[in-house]
């Protein structure tokens, strides 16, 4: 029995090339050599191992765009006259060289390899995927099935297009290999949560993801890489091998990098004089590879020495042997240290294998063959075969990821792409609508229908996106996305319209001939569709915000949250739009409020600003949705800068006031701007309050600020204070104030509570603590939070000495954290800079004695000595006095802190949710005063021009 498995994964993919209309399109190439260069060379791999009788598996996903062309007639005709005119070239080249014995034999290689691969081609009717077919039947060979036409999954908008491309996907892989696949390569890696329940309504059983993203899995996978875990809907994910990954891919420690290797970049399509090359290049004397090399690697200079294809072979051999060698010690490795034996995921672009690496057919071939007979410690496998031997996978949650540069699909959305996302999202919209509301057509309808899946199938495909970031062939990509949107968008309006132009489908259907089973209905949504029907009597808010419960970063989602549900109760209708949380709905109803969360890749360091641009982008989207579906706002509140984007085109793309709550400013926070993001952010933060009707604050000092650094008006803002939870009011006395856990009962505790970043003042409090410790040796410093900041904070006390005297909590629940509001002795709050400070509030609801900071909105909550203390800002040593003056005086801190609980009704959310509807109120009142004004204006104006036109005239 071997101690371990490998699987070798080959993703085999080409976007839809097929251009009846002309044969002089470049990028039909693409098939032709992958053809000959790749699929017909490994199909040839396989049958000599079958032939010798050695046991392999290899696992193969054929995407169904690449199954479609091969199994295209057109396609198959054009492949074979390609053919002929290479087997023409090596013919012709034979003759050139024979006086050059270096390249000679050479000529006559790839003659005899053209000739192979033609009568491979013919054996099988120019139809290979019966050639794949036939190896599949052996159980050597696991086909697997791809997205429909490779969408990137993660940034379709809805679950409706996911379950269409799936569909159709596993539809037509049953029709071309008699199967339904039991596993799937989801394109570019691509992983976004709740898409395997989609897979799970097709019957698929596993995908692969790359390996960070197993790694960042919640819980941490037990067994790492080694293993597939259990998504929550039951489909196993494979994690690719970061090790033999490097050692094939990597471009300066990989294999295809070796000198004796072939040189791709070197062809004589572009080596030979051009009236020699000119019959086999382009018809329009465009220069191209031919697929004959005479070169080899040699070094990392331009100067190249001739390819030995023996030397290759030996180094193939070689590599190989060192492949496995490496597997094997990783398996010894892990096996003893996992309950079961581990697997080795190696997947690669099947076109590495003979088209970039020319050796690459032999390298599996030399693997396979090594593997049988020289070792057994590893055998290969497919992912199905190794779910068979075990029953208990670990359950995980997987985050959204994707392979490729970054990890987080930065190749499929950036600048250069990020445009095609709002048409294809609209497009998917559409197609949703056309699916929905047209059950039961006529046969002239449902080909439009059929046909305008397709061109959004098409138009979705990942590679147009791809190539735009990759700047190769980028016209063609463009184009290809426009002509598809352009062709759909024809076909809604005909199927909307009731005017099917017969003539001009049937040209469209043999232009973009793919998947010929296609049924539009499986664009049918899986429930009714929510219908908001219009309520003119009740006052409709669109609400904007990164973070709503449960993703609490900082105040604003807890703001955001008390805010909304208050209004619901003061007779507003909320809508809120927010990012995707794992585990919660993408819509639903939280206490009233509509929650619609928007699927996006998490902030990631440097990808931050990117991040934001997605979300606000989704968040446009949403919107759109939302508005299809009945809905009519008055107005839309933007939270903060991060929504900037969105806020201003909902404002100016459906004709709505503006109102702007600015929590924080990011000159406030830094005490000026220092770097390039915090001047990017000034400037959302300045458009967001010159879009806004009207801009809210929290507290007279944010006034000033907003006022000062973003030259507002006075009368443009409002101050409204943030508000407080009613359950925190209940008295300590009526409340269990337990410390178990954090502090022995006779201790002293000395509660914070906040984000851990510097401007929150923790280190004044850590500077502190000594002195306070000297005069009351039982104090207890409890820190509840996280944050950026958190390692420094540790270090810091650790090198002051406290010990067991600080507890860093980290991140606990809104239930923990009110406990401990309740059972301190005082709550410190030494901010540096505060907007408001919500969670001070919140400590005096409790009946906490508190000491806070004389800044920001935390000047206007507190008075000292009367219902706390304050600080002042950055000063230990007045820290210090105040928290010692409290717990050395119980009852004079017990008063002040009764004090705070009797002048806490302000701060009440209910007051809050009426003065913000009062707000939302004067802005309509001010606004249609506004268009009554400027119609008055232009009424005037266009009678002033008449009577000068009559004058004139005159």
């Amino acid at each position: 029995m071997p101690k371990g498995y490998l699987a070798i994964v080959l993703h085999a993919h080409l976007p839809f090339v097929r251009h009846p209309e002309s044969e002089t399109y470049l990028e039909e190439r693409w098939l032709f050599e992958a053809l000959t260069e790749t699929y017909i060379p490994l199909l040839q791999t396989y049958e000599g191992l079958l032939r010798d009788g050695v046991d392999f598996r290899v696992t193969m996903s054929i995407s169904p765009t690449l199954a479609a062309m091969l199994s295209d007639e057109l396609l198959q005709e054009r492949y074979s006259q390609h053919l002929s005119r290479l087997i023409e070239l090596a013919q012709m080249e034979v003759v050139r060289t024979k006086e050059m014995p270096e390249y000679y034999s050479l000529a006559c290689a790839y003659r005899e390899k053209f000739l192979a691969i033609h009568d491979y081609y013919l054996f099988y009717e120019k139809n290979i995927l019966s050639a794949f077919r036939k190896i599949q039947d052996t159980g050597k060979l696991e086909i697997i099935t791809c997205a429909a036409t490779h969408a990137f999954l993660p940034l379709v908008w809805t679950e409706e297009a996911i379950r269409a491309q799936i569909a159709t996907a596993v539809h037509h892989h049953r029709v071309y290999f008699g199967k339904a696949p039991k596993g799937i390569w989801l394109p570019e890696c691509g992983y976004k949560p709740d898409i395997d329940k989609v897979l799970k309504e097709y019957g698929i059983e596993y995908f692969f993801v790359d390996s960070h993203a197993l790694l960042s899995a919640k819980p941490t996978p037990v067994h790492g890489l080694l293993s597939p875990i259990i998504t929550p809907h039951g489909i196993a994910a494979f994690a690719r091998d970061e090790d033999s990954s490097k050692q094939v891919w990597s471009m300066t420690e990989g294999y295809p990098g070796d000198f004796d290797y072939r040189e791709y970049y070197r062809d004589i399509g572009y080596d030979l004089d051009y009236d020699v090359i000119k019959p086999y290049i382009h018809p329009e004397g465009i220069r191209v590879n031919t697929g004959m090399k005479y070169y080899r690697i040699t070094g990392k200079s331009d100067h190249k020495e001739p390819y030995n294809f023996a030397k290759a072979r030996e180094k193939a051999a070689q590599h190989a042997g060192n492949f496995m060698f490496n597997r094997e010690k990783q398996v010894e490795h892990h096996a003893s240290q996992m309950d079961r034996q581990p697997i080795v995921v190696a997947p690669y672009d099947a076109e590495l294998f003979g088209h970039w690496w020319y050796e690459g057919p032999i390298f599996l071939d030399m693997l396979f063959r090594k593997i049988f007979y020289d070792q057994e410690t590893i055998e290969t496998i497919t992912p199905s075969e190794y779910l068979d031997i075990y029953r208990d996978y670990q359950v995980c949650q997987l985050s959204m990821s994707s392979w490729g540069r970054g990890g987080y699909a930065d190749v499929w959305l950036r600048g250069e792409n990020d445009w095609i996302y709002p048409a294809l999202h609209t497009a998917e919209q559409r197609m949703v609508e056309l699916a929905n509301t047209h059950t039961n057509v006529d046969r002239e309808t449902s080909r439009a229908l059929n046909q305008a899946a397709r061109e959004l199938m098409l138009a979705q495909s990942s590679d147009w996106a791809f190539i735009m970031d990759n700047q190769t062939m980028v016209d063609y990509a463009v184009k290809r996305t426009k002509y598809h949107i352009n062709r759909f968008t024809r076909l809604y309006d005909m199927v909307k319209t009731n005017s099917v132009d017969e003539t001009w489908l049937a040209r469209i259907e043999e232009m973009d001939k793919v998947f010929p089973e296609l049924d539009y209905k499986s664009y049918q949504s899986s429930y009714p569709v929510v219908r908001y029907e219009e309520t003119k009597n009740k006052l409709c808010v669109l609400m904007l915000s990164w973070e709503f419960p449960p993703l609490t970063v900082g105040g604003l989602s807890r703001h955001v949250y008390d805010l909304s549900r208050y209004l619901v109760k003061n007779g507003v209708e909320v809508h809120v739009l927010t990012m995707h949380v794992d585990g919660c709905e993408a819509n639903e109803i939280v206490e009233g409020v509509h929650v619609h969360r928007v699927h996006i890749m998490k902030p990631d360091g440097g990808e931050f600003i990117h991040f934001i641009f997605q979300l606000n982008l989704m968040m446009v989207d949403a919107c759109s949705a939302l508005v299809k579906s009945g809905l009519t706002f008055d107005l839309v509140h933007a939270h903060d800068w991060l929504v900037t984007d969105a806020a201003q085109t909902i404002k100016h793309l459906y004709n709505l006031p503006l109102i702007a709550t600015i929590h924080a400013t990011e000159h406030g926070r830094n005490d000026g701007l220092h770097t390039e993001l915090q001047h990017k952010i000034h400037q959302q933060e300045w458009e967001l309050t010159y879009e806004a009707w009207r801009v809210i604050v929290c507290s007279t000092y944010m006034r000033q600020e907003v006022e000062q650094i973003f030259q507002l008006p006075h009368d443009k803002v409002d101050v409204l204070p943030n508000g407080v939870d009613r359950k925190l009011l209940t008295p300590r006395h009526d409340v269990e104030a337990s410390k178990a856990g954090y502090a022995d009962d006779d201790e002293q505790v000395v509660l914070f509570v906040g984000r851990l970043v510097r401007e929150k003042g923790v280190h004044i409090l850590l500077e502190a603590a000594p002195a306070i410790l000297a005069a009351h040796p039982k104090a207890k410093f409890i820190v509840v939070g996280a944050g950026p900041a958190e390692s420094d904070f540790r270090h810091m006390s650790t090198q002051l000495g406290l010990g067991s005297k600080v507890l860093f909590t980290g991140f606990v629940s809104d239930e923990a954290r009110n406990r401990l509001l309740h059972s301190a002795d005082v709550a410190v709050f030494p901010s540096l800079y505060e907007p408001f400070g919500i969670v001070a509030l919140e400590a005096m609801a409790a009946g906490t004695p508190v000491v806070v900071s004389d800044v920001g909105g935390l000047a206007d909550v507190v008075q000292h000595e009367t219902n706390g203390l304050k600080m002042y800002a950055g000063d230990v040593r007045s820290l210090t006095n105040q928290v010692n003056a409290l717990l050395g005086n119980p009852d004079w801190a017990q008063n002040l802190a009764n004090t705070a609980i009797s002048q806490i009704d302000r701060y009440d959310w209910d007051h809050i949710a009426k003065g913000t509807t009062k707000i939302y109120q004067r802005v309509l009142v001010e606004r249609e005063t506004v268009h009554g004004w400027l119609e008055a204006a232009s009424a005037t104006l266009s009678a002033t021009a008449e009577v000068g036109d009559a004058d004139e005239s005159q």
